[in-house]
């Protein structure tokens, strides 16, 4: 017995996934294009400054002619502050976020930004340089292809350099599964408006950004903005309902819901505290491995344990009374099928 070691010797390691790189290195795996493609356009810069056309061309139609400048000065300080701000972002999210799922998209995308970026900064110095008119650069619209290529490759050797996440850890529900108290000939409905402010933020800069896009222009690129203006707009606020039929979820301010689950389909439903930012990475609509769901804020979740072995979440006030209804339907519905 004094010999004999308790089976409990490494708890967080034993989470990780083989092969998944540590916390530590995942930061520095983060930050290191946005360092070399830093280092690159330093290098560029360089060994061209003096050949530099004073304004520069920066943007380019699709046939290759000019069709904006920028200031050498203003065109270095503006890629600058961009890949340093990302690098440092991309370090800082995935510190905080290292357990959470999807870190490793998180890399590859970063890995894959930085060489797209760093690639077409430096070509636009390239093309610029020993030209003394900034209107007569041309860009082959085939270097674009190159630079999207590039990206696509770097970010799969980030993929592969970070290696596979942390398991999430598993979330119990709190509690029994509570029955709410029905006669046999009584039918009740749950519902109540879960609101977040934070997508109505997001909703109204989209929004913006949309309108001045559109009226300087690029209404293709406005137009795509709405888009989003249309899907984040309608999980700002959403009404949550549990009857007879299940749980639905639908925008407040339309009757149409654009999320059912059937009674069918779920297996028990329970309810308990939820942490969107480490449970999901953020809040919305999310998607991680075992489970999915609403989630706008923190507090408390309605639960329902699918058929399927995953969860689905909605964070909602009074998710204890949802829980308790919906078992009892689902009590119903198994009851009249033994039946």
């Amino acid at each position: 017995m004094a010999g004999k070691k308790p089976e409990e010797t490494a708890p967080h390691s034993a989470r990780r996934r083989a092969g998944a790189a540590s916390g530590p290195v995942r930061n520095w795996l983060a930050a290191f294009p946005f360092v070399a493609a830093l280092a690159s356009f330093a290098g560029v810069y360089a060994a061209v400054f003096e050949r530099l056309p004073e304004p520069l061309a920066t943007h380019f139609r699709s046939d290759g002619r000019t069709d904006g400048y920028a200031s050498v000065q203003g065109f270095l300080t503006g890629m600058l502050v961009m890949l340093l701000v990302l690098g440092v972002g991309l370090g800082v999210l995935v510190q905080l976020r290292r357990t959470a799922p999807g870190i490793r998209w998180s890399i590859s995308a970063g890995w894959g930004v930085a060489a797209l970026s760093g690639y077409l900064a430096c070509l636009t110095l390239l093309v610029n340089a020993g030209v003394t008119d900034a209107s007569e650069v041309r860009l082959p619209f085939w270097q674009v292809g190159v630079a999207m290529a590039a990206g696509v490759l770097c970010g799969g050797l980030g993929w592969l350099l970070a290696g596979p996440d942390e398991r999430p850890a598993a979330h119990q529900p709190s509690g029994t599964e509570r029955r709410l108290a029905l006669g046999g000939g009584e039918a009740a409905g749950w519902s109540r408006c879960v609101s977040s402010p934070l997508m109505a933020a997001v909703s109204a800069v989209l929004l913006a950004a949309a309108l001045a896009i559109g009226f300087t222009g690029d209404w293709m690129v406005g137009g795509g903005l709405l888009v989003g203006v249309v899907v984040v707009g309608a999980i700002t606020s959403v009404r949550v309902t549990v009857d007879r039929r299940g749980l639905a979820l639908a925008p407040t301010l339309l009757p149409y819901p654009f999320r059912r689950i059937a009674l069918d389909r779920v297996e028990g439903a329970t309810s308990r505290k939820v942490v969107p930012f480490t449970e999901f990475g953020g809040w919305g609509y999310r998607v991680r491995p075992g489970a999915s769901g609403l989630v706008l804020r923190s507090g408390d979740g309605l639960v329902l344990r699918l058929a399927n072995g995953r969860e689905f979440v909605v964070t909602v006030d009074d998710a204890a009374t949802a829980a308790a209804l919906f078992n009892t339907y689902l009590d119903r519905a198994r009851a009249r099928q033994g039946g």
